[in-house]
This record gives C-alpha cells, sequence and structure tokens, in this order.
C-alpha cells in the first residue's frame, strides 16, 4: 500500500533518532490500556511516544467507574503544539468518546504528511461503553476517511458497516463498506469470532482496496489477561509503520508482539491484567 513515504522495514540507524509516534487517546487509570498501553508499547518497540488525552477515566482491570471528557479547545491545543513540536512519522487514535472530540481531532489532523491508524473504541472491556451515540456519525462521516488503517473488532466493524458478520463472506462485504467510507485498508480483529473461539489459531483480516481480504493468523492465546489488547496492537501497527514497514509486514510484526505479550502476561491487580509489553519486545521478565 503506498502513501505517506511509508517504505519497507529498515533497522534504525545507530546515531539517528528514534520516529515519534504520536496517540490521541483516552488515559487508562490502571494503566494497562488508552494512552498508557499505547506509550509502553511505542517505548518498547524503540520509538518516541508522544499524546494527546482526549479524555480522563476511573478504571481498573475489572471496571470502568467514570469518564471525564477534555474540553475540545485544549484537546485542539494539544494536538497542534505536539505537531509544531515533533515529526511525526504515524499516529493513532483509541477512545473519543464524543462527536465534538472526533471532529476536533479531525480538524486538527488537517494537512498531515503521516499515516494514521484508527482504532475505533466503542465498548471497554468490561463492557462500559465509551463512544456516545452522536459520536458514531461523526466516526463513520469524518474519521474513516482520514484512517490509512482502521481496525474494527467484530462489533466495531458490525456497528460501522451496518453489516451482521457471520462469514467469510460477511468479513468480505463489511470491509467493501469501511473501505466506502474512506478507509485506506481495513484490518478486521478475529478475537470475537465464534467460529474460531475453539481453533488453536486465530484469524485477522486486512483488506485493501481492490483485493480480496488477506487472512492473517497467529496462535491463539488462551489468557485472561486480555485489557488493553487492541489498543497494544493498533499502537504496535503504527509503530512499526513510523519504523518504515510495509503495511502488511507492520500489521504481522504487531501480531506478534502482541501475540509474545499476552503469552508472559499477569495480573497485577483485579479483573483482567494487560499484556506484557516489556515480554512482547523480547525482554524477559525480571520476575
Amino acid at each position: 500500500m503506498s502513501g505517506y513515504g511509508v517504505k519497507k522495514c529498515v533497522t534504525c540507524d545507530k546515531n539517528s533518532s528514534p520516529p515519534v509516534v504520536m496517540t490521541i487517546a483516552g488515559s487508562d487509570s490502571g494503566g494497562g490500556a488508552g494512552i498508557q498501553a499505547d506509550i509502553k508499547t511505542i517505548t518498547c518497540l524503540g520509538a518516541f511516544g508522544t499524546s494527546v488525552i482526549a479524555a480522563l477515566t476511573a478504571q481498573n482491570g475489572a471496571e470502568v467507574r467514570g469518564v471525564f471528557g477534555i474540553p475540545a479547545d485544549f484537546i485542539s491545543c494539544q494536538l497542534a503544539t505536539v505537531r509544531d513540536g515533533f515529526p511525526i512519522k504515524a499516529a493513532k487514535t483509541g477512545m473519543l468518546a464524543t462527536g465534538e472530540i472526533i471532529q476536533t481531532v479531525c480538524d486538527g489532523l488537517k494537512n498531515r504528511e503521516f499515516p494514521l491508524v484508527v482504532d475505533p473504541v466503542c465498548v471497554s472491556q468490561s463492557g462500559y461503553k465509551l463512544l456516545q451515540d452522536e459520536a458514531l456519525d461523526a466516526l463513520r462521516g469524518r474519521l474513516i476517511a482520514k484512517a490509512y488503517l482502521l481496525t474494527p473488532n467484530l462489533p466495531e466493524a458490525e456497528l460501522l458497516s451496518g453489516i451482521s458478520i457471520n462469514s467469510e463472506k460477511n468479513v468480505e462485504d463489511a470491509i467493501k463498506a469501511l473501505l466506502d467510507l474512506g478507509a485506506g485498508a481495513v484490518l478486521i480483529k478475529g478475537g470475537h469470532f465464534e467460529s474460531q473461539a475453539s481453533s488453536v489459531h486465530m484469524t485477522d483480516w486486512l483488506g485493501l482496496p481492490g483485493q480480496r481480504p488477506i487472512p492473517l493468523s497467529h496462535p491463539r492465546v488462551d489468557t485472561g489477561n486480555n485489557h488493553g489488547t487492541g489498543c497494544t496492537l493498533s499502537a504496535a501497527i503504527a509503530t512499526f509503520l513510523a519504523l518504515g514497514c510495509e503495511l502488511e509486514e507492520a500489521v504481522i510484526k504487531a501480531q506478534a508482539f502482541l501475540n509474545r505479550a499476552l503469552r508472559e502476561s499477569f495480573n497485577p491487580g483485579i479483573g483482567a491484567g494487560p499484556p506484557n509489553f516489556l515480554a512482547g519486545a523480547g525482554h524477559k521478565r525480571p520476575f
């Protein structure tokens, strides 16, 4: 996939600075998802993370007790300040709770020259609604069209496309519908597919314009520590794009990072624990 100067993955020169990745998302006070997961992922993969905080949440691994939206004008200020101060190589969005926030972010991303990964966060792992109903139109009408890659899970893909997904044909139809909304590419994540529940592998589907969806399989990891997996995957994809990978390669490398992180996951508190970000990058656990 062409665009934004993304080239084949290369090893960074030892004398050069790490590429800068920007995350625009909500803060997770539990540390396993949102801005915190994004920054940990970006750092573990060797890039430099910057952030635009779009919302504050009071949550842990078991529940979300509250969400506080950051005023739109301050989100705009954060976004402009980061863009003015850093040579952004890639960016991602996560939780953008309201239509006003989405519109503000879209306005702040005008004239960009870097790829944007859009993770359309709608509901938390614990079932808390993170996207207001009125925000759906802004997501479908503006933000998706800015996505170099859109990364919905199954429920999000169904919500955004209006298509019930029960087969590979449904996957193809949903991807086409999302591409028609302006996304450059679509990755439908396979974690919620009932047909994969007993399989030893999971399959994510990468859709590119004019092509049949590409199945990208990886080993299933049976763990309850799955808090922040979507954030982690999208942040990893954005980071590999910033490091110079082509899109499919970035997705495959991000899958491998998340898979390793889940295999070595642990639970630091109550509820679902997060991926082990350091293990995902190949670091041994110090405990």
